[in-house]
């Protein structure tokens, strides 16, 4: 595999006569490339070649093992192609190291097809939900928008996808944002069709573990494929079904070139191979409901009579003249007394009360109690915290959080006060004021490093970050949503979205409204976002989401590429670039301080590093495409060494 742009294509090499027998389409070889040995995957066998000069002999073949099947040699081309990159990067990604202790072990056959009994009465709550079962029994290869429930088993019923897929000898591939939905949904798969049938694949397996699991899908001993965004290009044979759950964590986004999307590719190889898709969350992004508006997917939501017999009463402290009656600093109170006897009420219930704060630490964010100026560092310019059981005062030697300085004579830089306040109540402080207002009550905290998976049942106050709210065993009582505009507040196109998918998320965890289960959030009753959540309503929101994109004209209404680097290296890229014909060019703007660290190399001094956004209608995106891959090309054959990132259609347009 050859990493530079210009040399993104295949070679012809000859096969040695001992070599004929073992060098078979999809195995790994070593050649010799420019006078070095490189790596490299045999893709086919031809009689006759079209290149006119010498050829070169196959080195060896390193494995007769055929780990890239033609299935994804084409998705791993698509996805290159779609993301302007090269197929060397997406091959990264798609098949693991080879470990030859690993390969050399004896396996058994193929086991036959899980014999379980499919349940489908968690199926039969959501409209048409039968009949999409049915239709993925049968392998009609269906594509489906599914709105899980609040409180809904959501594992179960992915294995229970998986296991309708597989009974024709099909296989599956669900795909989650982490380790804890991985382990929640492997443990459901092997409940539903049993151990032999199931394997899990993550980053933080070994590298004899990981490719021993990926050998068992590839040989088909394993039918269903359960893992983070890399295993959506997991070898399954015959694939019936690729299913992705809560697509709009940031976690499918891959973090290396060509930095695909985990939807985006599962789109992908589900329109190339036919089989099924699925994409499910208790919310829904811009971008699965485009899918649904274009017709190539169909939603899988349960009745509005099922909904609110499930969801859990939501309430906006300061949402009716009466409520500010009773409380009338409801509406600038952090934690209104609303949110406090709903606690009470669930705890002596005997109920855990979840506690969602957008930020973990004591307090990570600092401003000047006279004129608000965000408190800074004065050696590294980095955002001031205070450290745990400190109060906002001068005496707590503010820290920064970049450099780790203590600023015990801090004055601000505008006004010269030394009184600093909190922007952002992080987890710990959150956690030690509650444990002083419910007196011997249990605080358990999740976030950070050590995030619970589970807790127990019986009266305690959880305090968690988003995303990393712990299950209750029977759910939660009550939850308590803080601090909702630091949520809705971000600087960003998904703001919106990605509040209602985190609220949503920690909402679908608490008891339904008839069993007492109660949400209190707390933020502006009158936004949109907020509405939504009262009314359960992710696909309204998603809707009125995606004509707000088309208005502007981002993703998913428009492709969108962002190109990072210096101006220069920029201004190279676009000399040579044939852009479709319509491209609007937007900045450059400076990019921010953490997106910067690809370009700093081994250099400690700043690096000026610019945005350009080039924007284009959607039916042009393969143009843009093709164009940039070809512009990467260019530059790479006439050795200009200033990088340059290309990102299509971002998560973080910024």
């Amino acid at each position: 595999m050859l990493p530079l742009a210009h040399l993104d294509r295949v070679f012809d090499y000859l096969v040695p006569v001992e070599f004929d027998e073992a060098a078979q389409p999809g195995v790994r070889v070593r050649i010799r490339f420019a006078g070095r040995l490189v790596d490299g995957f045999l893709l086919e066998r031809i009689a006759v070649t079209e290149h006119l000069g010498k050829l070169g002999f196959l080195d060896r073949v390193v494995s007769p093992e055929r780990v890239l099947t033609p299935e994804i040699a084409d998705l791993v081309t698509a996805v290159a192609g779609r993301y302007a990159g090269t197929r060397a990067d997406v091959l990264r990604l798609a098949i693991p190291p080879r470990h030859a202790k690993v390969e050399a072990e004896e396996t058994s056959a193929p086991e036959p097809g899980p014999d379980s009994q499919l349940d489908e009465a968690g199926w039969g709550r959501y409209s048409h939900g039968d009949a999409f079962l049915r239709a993925l029994t049968e392998g009609r290869g269906p594509h489906a928008a599914w709105q899980a429930l609040p409180g809904e088993d959501w594992p179960r019923r992915l294995a229970e996808l998986a296991c309708a897929a597989t009974t024709d000898g099909s296989g599956a591939v669900l795909v989650v944002p982490d380790q804890r939905d991985l382990d929640r949904v492997h443990s459901a798969c092997v409940d539903v069709v049993g151990d032999e049938h199931v394997v899990a694949l993550a980053a933080g397996l070994g590298p004899s573990a990981r490719y021993r699991r990926w050998l068992a899908a590839l040989r088909g001993q394993a039918r269903i494929v359960v893992g983070t965004r890399s295993s959506v290009f997991a070898p399954v044979p015959k694939l019936g079904l690729i299913a992705i759950w809560d697509d709009g964590d940031a976690s499918h986004a891959e973090p290396r070139a060509p930095y695909p999307h985990a939807r985006e590719v599962a789109l992908l190889r589900a329109h190339a191979t036919k089989c099924a898709f699925v994409a499910g969350g208790f919310s829904r992004t811009a971008e699965v409901q485009s899918l649904v508006d274009s017709g190539w997917a169909h939603d899988l939501v349960a009745p509005r009579n099922i909904v609110r017999e499930s969801a859990p009463k939501v309430t906006v402290p300061g949402d009716s003249d009466h409520a500010l009656e009773r409380d009338p600093a409801a509406k600038a109170a952090r934690l209104p007394a609303i949110a406090f006897a709903a606690a009470r009420t669930a705890l002596a219930a005997g109920n855990p009360v979840l506690v969602q704060v957008p930020r973990k630490g004591y307090v990570p964010s600092l401003a000047c109690a006279k004129c608000r100026t965000p408190a800074r560092c004065r050696r590294c310019n980095g955002p001031l915290a205070l450290p745990s059981g400190a109060t906002a005062d001068v005496a707590a030697s503010p820290t920064c959080r970049w450099c780790g300085e203590a600023d015990a004579a801090y004055r601000c830089a505008a006004c010269g006060s030394r009184a600093l306040r909190a922007v952002v109540v992080g987890a710990g402080r959150t956690a030690e004021e509650l444990g002083r207002a419910f007196a011997g009550v249990s605080v358990q905290s999740s976030s950070g490093t050590t995030v619970a998976d589970t807790v127990k049942a019986g009266p305690r106050l959880v305090v968690a970050t988003v995303g990393a709210e712990p299950v209750a065993a029977g759910g939660y009582g009550a939850a308590l949503l803080l601090d909702g505009w630091a949520l809705l507040g971000r600087a960003d196109l998904r703001a919106a979205e990605e509040a209602l998918r985190r609220w949503m998320t920690a909402a679908a965890l608490v008891k339904p409204a008839g069993e007492g289960g109660q949400v209190v959030i707390v933020a502006d009753p009158g936004l949109p976002t907020v509405q939504a959540l009262v009314r359960w309503d992710p696909v309204g929101h998603a809707e009125a989401q995606l004509a707000e994109r088309a208005e502007v004209r981002f993703p998913p209404a428009a492709r969108v590429a962002a190109v990072d680097g210096s101006a220069a290296a920029i201004a190279s890229l676009l000399d040579v670039a044939e852009l479709p014909d319509g491209t609007e060019l937007l900045g450059p703007v400076p990019l921010p301080d953490g997106a910067r660290t690809p370009f700093a190399g081994d250099s400690a001094e700043p690096v000026d590093v610019e945005r350009m956004l080039l924007r284009v209608p959607r039916q042009l995106g393969p143009a843009l495409a093709r164009a940039l891959a070809a512009a990467q090309a260019s530059r790479s054959a006439r050795k200009i060494d200033a990088p340059v990132r290309i990102q299509v259609d971002p998560v973080d347009i910024g």
